[in-house]
């Protein structure tokens, strides 16, 4: 059992409202850290905790995200995060770390578009997206370095290292993209502009919108933000951003809908990020070539958890050649004359 309802009780009951034994109901999206919802009443919170079996060095740190959405929620920076209730390292309670946090009003869109999104709102939607960014890469950094979390210089260099050493501690089979992608990301490092909090997945299905209309309640999933380069969040944003005419990712296109009449480019993302944040931003190739690479390296790190029987999520097991595909888009991004 991933959740003991009897045990989360015991340990977190006293600390919520309400009386009376909790409820507790997975939902089923995510393939990374696991996510219920906790009830009691008309109370509902969410439920954190990381996926079972062998997982890589640093990844699905729960205790990391709550750490990072409490010191969100303290600094008063009014950076859209749900409110986190508490957290336990201990897992004995109910098998692994976990946190629990309010339940914000909201939908995440993801293959399907609600009903409230017609053609004329959906260039809103993209907007929202970017402008809840710019908000996020404005928060003060120093309570998260102070924290550990992150370090203001050398974050595109650190990034290239721990994504590689990533790679090495999923290896189970040739990548035929790997080498010429980790030579071209090397050999083309920009200058680190700035610095700030990155949240690191950065997409359409990372966050929660109004369930009436094209407003941004909500930035979710915060286990890999660390303060570093805000260039590299809008190139993850953009590079799996899908846009009409282009060709489908498979299994990885992580925001189909966005093909749809209505919804902006890539291209007016970045020029409303620009224009919203000032900052002036002359080419996003690097970025999103990163964050496919990046992404490529982790759905390995996932396969190779299917396929060694570290899961049972047979959704894992089908990333095999989609991997393939994922490496060969982010060179032939990196190449492009």
């Amino acid at each position: 059992m991933l959740v003991d309802p009897e045990r989360l009780t015991a340990y977190a009951g006293p600390s919520l409202p309400g009386d009376g034994p909790l409820a507790v109901e997975r939902l089923a999206e995510g393939h990374s850290n696991l996510t219920f919802v906790v009830s009691r009443g008309e109370r509902e919170w969410i439920l954190r905790r990381p996926p079972q079996g062998p997982l890589l060095p640093t990844a699905h740190d729960v205790i990391r995200e709550y750490r990072v959405m409490d010191l969100l929620a303290r600094s008063g920076c009014g950076v859209r995060v749900p409110t986190v209730t508490l957290a336990c390292e201990d897992p004995d309670v109910i098998g692994a770390p976990f946190y629990l946090m309010e339940r914000v009003p909201g939908e995440v869109i993801r293959t399907a578009l609600p009903s409230w999104a017609t053609e004329e709102v959906r260039h809103a939607i993209g907007f929202e997206l970017v402008d809840a960014l710019v908000e996020l890469h404005s928060a003060p950094v120093e309570p998260f370095v102070a924290a550990g979390i992150g370090k203001p210089d050398g974050y595109l260099s650190r990034q290239l290292r721990r994504w590689r050493g990533q790679r090495e501690g999923a290896k189970t089979r040739e990548l035929p993209d790997y080498d010429v992608l980790s030579a071209w990301l090397e050999d083309h490092l920009p200058m680190q502009a700035e610095s700030s909090l990155v949240h690191g997945d950065y997409k359409l299905d990372n966050v929660a919108m109004s369930p009436d209309g094209p407003r941004l309640t909500a930035i979710l999933d915060w286990e890999m933000a660390t303060v570093g380069d805000p260039l590299a969040d809008l190139g993850y944003l953009t590079a799996l951003w899908s846009g009409q005419g282009d060709p489908s990712l498979g299994m990885f296109d992580l925001s189909p809908v966005t093909r749809e009449e209505g919804f902006p480019n890539r291209a007016e993302l970045v020029a409303r990020y620009e224009q919203r944040s000032g900052r002036s931003i002359t080419d996003m190739r690097w970025y999103q070539t990163l964050a496919l690479w990046k992404a490529a390296i982790f759905m390995e790190g996932n396969y190779r958890r299917a396929v060694t029987g570290a899961t049972d999520d047979p959704y894992l097991r089908g990333f095999g050649d989609a991997v393939f595909d994922l490496a060969e888009r982010a060179r032939e991004l990196a190449l492009a004359s």
